[in-house]
């Protein structure tokens, strides 16, 4: 019964010129077509590190750093599941712990994590913070990671689902700030 069904309403949206899709020809999801190659801009520490913060979207989930001045240089890509796999920092905490998740996406921005006189321009309750963002609802987000800094460098991670694709960009806000936005989308 369901096959006859199923040949009346191909016949049905031939007759009126309708034509399905193959998968292959179909809309990608939500339109994203990001992928999940590591994305990068070269440059220097010009601005300095301010904080963190996280949003849920129809699509994908957000992470923003906020920095003060420009963001010249970033390195974001999927490295495991440990913040830092690239060699700039070893393990996400002095204990190497994991983050929640199948992969982490680690994040690297070339920014000033202390003022002049030495003092973290972001302080979290210590250096290294397992929980940067509660985001524990998210569909694609199992943990932020990350700390103050090391040596000019902003370094955190997001411990993700599973390899998803993601896109990277700067948006220049008000008062001579910046913010690096990281969005992964929910599905391929």
């Amino acid at each position: 019964m369901k096959r006859l069904v199923r040949i009346l309403l191909v016949l049905l949206l031939a007759a009126t010129g309708v034509t399905l899709a193959s998968p292959a020809q179909a809309a990608p999801y939500c339109g994203i077509r990001w992928g999940s190659l590591a994305k990068t801009a070269e440059g220097t520490a010009n601005g300095t590190f301010l904080g963190v913060r996280t949003g849920r979207h129809a699509c994908y989930d957000r992470l923003v750093v906020d920095v003060a001045g420009s963001i010249s240089g970033y390195w974001v890509g999927y490295t495991g599941t440990r913040v830092g796999e690239r060699g700039i920092f070893d393990g996400a905490s002095s204990s190497g712990d994991d983050l929640r998740g199948r992969i982490t996406l680690s994040i690297t921005v070339n920014l000033a994590t202390t003022d002049s006189a030495g003092t973290p321009t972001y302080q979290p309750r210590w250096h290294y913070v397992s929980e940067l963002a509660n985001v524990s609802h998210y569909r694609t987000f199992r943990q932020v990671a990350g700390g103050s800094g090391y040596q000019g460098y902003a370094i955190l991670g997001i411990g993700v689902r599973a390899r998803l694709p993601f896109r990277v960009f700067t948006l220049d806000g008000p008062d001579g700030r910046t913010r690096l936005v990281v969005d992964v989308a929910h599905r391929w």
